[in-house]
């Protein structure tokens, strides 16, 4: 970082728009992104587009604490932005950033942040191509709140959606569930669990690609953020008016997470996920998905967890431990908030 900066605070004059504005701007952001559409210092970025469909998200970052084992709100913001995007079968190409600054926040710690966002971004092979930073009084916000939007473009005959779901098909996720909710639970309850518990906080586009050459394999993906693997799978059984049913003993959930659901009474399939994806694939190619999963970092540990059937529909029930079967709903409010 600018030695200039050592020690100094956001004040309100960073977001006046003048010159320790352009110098804040210059020095911390244009610095690190640090690409031609960004240096342009233009109100707007401009590029060509690949043929295809354009695919566009945004989504805003609030999480408390700002840094937890496996993350940051940084890398969560790139990551959340950069897998909505994937979701659809898209390719990442270009990202915002945007900022509201509390006055007294440490500019190295403001730094340390657009660092990791710099280095997501770079992993998920994304440019941030343009931005905006406001400047609020002293508890007016907390610290820092973070807003990205993310373009990217869906080539050939891609088509993943939610309401594509079909008799037959089965369910994969590619990784244990609930890591990311149960590591934020633990920072803020400062639990004290001998096992480390650490955020699944990363980018999966790249596993996406790499599924999308199998054409047609793929009917519908989410990425299992707030309201975890529940919720998604109740949009798209909703969606596609089909009935999924989970096996309990399928589930890829590690024991420190369990643990911290035990103590709080949570239940894991609701927990916000950040780099675990739900993915209905068709039942003819389910073996070579989950074969290029699991030969990818990012989806070693990926598994079947379910089925599409044809009714009752929109219901998502579970086949538990015990023999018995229940109904796993939506839930009505959230189990946590500003878990990212």
């Amino acid at each position: 970082m600018n030695k200039k900066y050592n020690g100094k605070k956001i004040t309100m004059a960073h977001g006046s728009g003048g010159k320790s504005s352009s110098d804040l701007i210059k020095d911390i952001f244009v610095d690190t992104f640090n690409n031609d559409y960004l240096s342009t210092m233009e109100d707007q970025a401009r590029f060509d587009m690949p043929k295809g469909q354009l695919a566009l998200t945004t989504d805003s970052f609030v999480v408390s604490p700002l840094f937890f084992k496996g993350g940051d709100i940084g890398k969560l913001a790139i990551t959340g932005t950069v897998n909505d995007l994937a979701m659809s079968g898209a390719k990442p190409l270009y990202l915002t950033c945007g900022l509201i600054l509390e006055e007294g926040f440490p500019i190295e710690t403001l730094d340390q942040i657009i660092k990791s966002m710099q280095k997501t971004a770079e992993e998920a092979d994304v440019k941030i191509v343009c931005g905006d930073t406001k400047v609020v009084e002293k508890g007016s916000a907390d610290q820092i709140f973070i807003n990205t939007a993310g373009v990217g473009v869906i080539e050939g005959d891609v088509s993943i959606h939610s309401n594509n779901a079909q008799v037959g098909d089965k369910i994969i996720v590619n990784g244990f569930i609930g890591d990311h909710g149960a590591t934020i639970m633990q920072h803020r309850a400062e639990l004290a669990i001998s096992a480390d518990i650490s955020s699944d906080c990363q980018v999966l586009n790249h596993l996406v690609q790499k599924t999308l050459n199998l054409p047609g394999a793929i009917h519908a993906m989410r990425d299992a953020t707030r309201g975890g693997v529940a919720t998604v799978l109740n949009e798209i059984a909703q969606d596609s008016k089909v009935s999924i049913l989970v096996q309990e003993d399928s589930l890829p959930i590690r024991i420190p997470t369990r643990g911290v659901c035990e103590i709080l009474g949570l239940d894991p399939l609701y927990l916000a996920n950040e780099g675990t994806l739900v993915c209905v694939v068709d039942k003819e190619y389910v073996d070579q998905v989950l074969k290029i999963m699991q030969q990818t970092k990012e989806g070693e540990n990926a598994c079947i967890i379910g089925e599409v059937f044809d009714s009752p529909k929109g219901v998502v029930a579970l086949n538990t431990l015990f023999g018995g079967t229940k109904i796993i709903d939506k839930l009505v409010g959230d189990q946590f908030p500003r878990i990212c």
